[in-house]
Formats: C-alpha cells, structure tokens, sequence
C-alpha cells in the first residue's frame, strides 16, 4: 500500500515554502488574446521553446504559459490546486516519472485518448491517462581534458578510477582551511532531485554495489546538486571531473556547444528514464491540454523532441541517431527502461523512501 505521508509533505512543502517557477508567456502568434493553455514541466524553457513554437505554428491563436517546476513541485502544486477546486495546469510534463503516475493514481489527471495512444508500446502508457514521451538514459559527464585515455566504462571501473586517481582538489593549493571548488565527481542530490531519486533506486536494483560505489564517491569528495544542469556546468569547466547518474537528454544538448564536455553510456547497463505527459483533470483547458499531447505523440513532435530538443522519442516511427528505437536496435539488454506502471509507486512508499534516504546518507557520511 502506498503512505498519502509523502504528498502530504508535499503539500507542506508548498505551503511553506512557495515553489519559485521559472515562467515565460508565448503569447498567440495571430495575437489573439482569448485561449491560453497552462504548462507545469520540469524541462528546461529554453528548451521547450521549440515545441511550443511548432504548437503554435499549428494553433495561432492559442498563447501558452510554461512554468518551469522541479517535479515535487508540480506534484504539490496540482494537488492543492485541485483539492481547493481551483483551476491548474492543462499540462503537465515532467521527469518525475513516479510523481506523475501518482497523479494519474489518485485521479489528478483524466483520460486524453489521442490518435497515436493505439500504436503507442505498452511499457510507455497507462489507461489513456499517463504516456512516456522520451527515452532518455542516465549518462556519465566527463571533462574531456582530463581523460585523454577515456573514461572509466563501468561502475567496477568508475570505482577503481576514483580510488587511484588524484582529483584537482588534491592536486591544487589552496588557502589554508578554505573549501576547494574542485573535485572528482558529483551527481543529484536524491533528497531535492525526484529523477536523481528514480535512478538512484533503480541502481539499487541492478547493482548490488551501489552502496559501496557511493561510499568511494564520497571519500573522493563527492558534491551534489538538485538539477542536471549544476553537474554539468561544472563538469563543462573542470570544476567537477564527472557527473554520474546524469539525464542523457541535457548532456547532449550541451555537448553540442560545448567541445569539453563528454558523455557515454555505462556498459554493465543504463537505466533509462521517460518524461510523463498528462492532462490533470482540473485543468482549465483540457482540450488544449489534450490536442498538445496529441502532437507531442503524433510523429511531427516526435521528431522535433528527438531531433531539436535532444529528447530520445518513444515512437517507434521515429528512428533517426539517438531516438530511442535506435539506442535500443544497438543497444539491446544494457538498456534498462522504467516503465509507465503503478510499479513505480513503490518508491513512492515513505518507509522504502526513508530507508533509502538513510543508505544514501550513511555511505555518504565521513564520519
């Protein structure tokens, strides 16, 4: 059975502490100033602005409002709007895969029946409610510079690497007692990060040191972050060396721009993440909301996701570099995709959330 404990600290959190979104209006490109359609994401807006230009380019006379929310918060953030009867999001898309089937759980959302919902594979949807849109793996980010050899390829490697080799907070001279910007590795904060949370416990399936691993990290001088972008800025300037546990997707937008930054896929296996669409069911413009998902799932958005955005597609129609359908032909077994199921409640579960929350903290303690 799943606790209500953990939306209800949800829902305190909010209340005490307001989530701060990032929001920008795309206003109508007709100028129209009648429909607006709400967007809750976790995806960065400079990188939703493509799709929401090509919605638009389709739906002129409808402006868009995009809130840029770490997943908790859209979770918080639907549900006391709901609960109080006051209108929410027409859409939600967020990262937050466990989040978002809560939601769709628990009745926040309402069925959207899309055309491309038939053909969708069974791992990537749930009752017409919830629907993965992406297929993105979690990576290593590494400063180039530092590795003209190659990075480690394997956790086994990670951990050996980081036991022998000497880290820039080692090697560099420092002011007495001041703290170095520099170091080894660094990766979520699973107490802030709900993906970093997800792959966490993911990892604690399918590695069975994953405990020891993190201990290593943290005798290396370990630092965490609540969002993808902190690590790989980071990793971009060698102030950190890697980044583990990384959304592919923001890794290889970056990558294009910056010649410093390298990425790769984990040989023993990848955990690959989706981001969860749903229409919540007080949303004010369901139909929006619905005929947004639509084209998000029909092959145009799929594309753009894929192609523009650097956000693999689900779609099996969509097979170009780095789609999902090609990392998984090459790929095969090493992939280890999280499906869109009531399954993934159970890290939702408080005391499994506790008591991870503890390993995470006792293998990350110096004491």
């Amino acid at each position: 059975m799943i606790r209500p404990f953990v939306f209800l600290a949800l829902m305190a959190r909010l209340a005490l502490n307001p989530a701060q979104a990032e929001v920008v209006i795309h206003p109508a490109p007709d100028g129209s100033t009648g429909r607006q359609m709400v967007i809750y994401s976790t995806l960065d807006s400079r990188l939703a602005a493509p799709m929401i230009a090509a919605f638009q380019a389709r739906r002129p006379d409808v402006s868009v409002r995009y809130e840029d929310l770490l997943a908790a918060d859209i979770a918080a953030r639907v549900i006391a709007e709901t609960d109080a009867g006051q209108p929410t999001a027409d859409f939600l898309f967020s990262s937050g895969m466990d989040l978002q089937l809560k939601l769709a759980n628990d009745g926040y959302a309402q069925a959207a029946p899309v055309p491309a919902a038939a053909s969708w594979p069974a791992w990537a949807k749930w009752q017409d409610t919830a629907f993965a849109l992406t297929f993105e793996p979690a990576v290593l980010v590494y400063h180039k510079p530092a590795f003209p050899d190659g990075p480690p390829q394997s956790r086994l490697e990670l951990m050996t690497w980081l036991r022998q080799t000497p880290g820039r907070a080692e090697t560099q001279m420092a002011a007495p007692l001041a703290p170095s910007p520099f170091g080894k590795i660094g990766t979520y904060d699973i107490a802030q990060s709900s993906v970093g949370y997800l792959f966490l416990a993911r990892d604690a399936e399918h590695f069975a040191d994953i405990w020891s691993l993190l201990r290593v990290m943290s005798d290396a001088g370990l630092q965490t972050f609540p969002t993808s972008q902190d690590i790989i800025d980071r990793v971009v300037d060698g102030r950190l060396l890697l980044g583990y546990n990384i959304l592919g997707s923001y890794a290889a937008d970056e990558a294009r721009l910056e010649p410093d930054l390298g990425l790769l896929l984990l040989r023993d296996y990848t955990v690959v993440v989706s981001r969860v669409a749903l229409v919540p069911r007080a949303a004010a413009a369901p139909d929006l909301g619905a005929e947004f998902l639509g084209f998000l799932m029909g092959t145009e958005g799929q594309t753009l996701l894929s192609e523009k955005l650097r956000l693999p597609a689900v779609s099996l129609e969509v097979t170009g570099a780095g789609s999902g359908a090609a990392m998984q032909a090459a790929l095969g077994d090493q992939l280890r995709p999280v499906p869109v199921s009531p399954g993934v409640l159970v890290y939702l579960d408080q005391a499994k959330r506790q008591r991870l929350l503890r390993l995470w903290q006792e293998a990350l303690s110096q004491d």
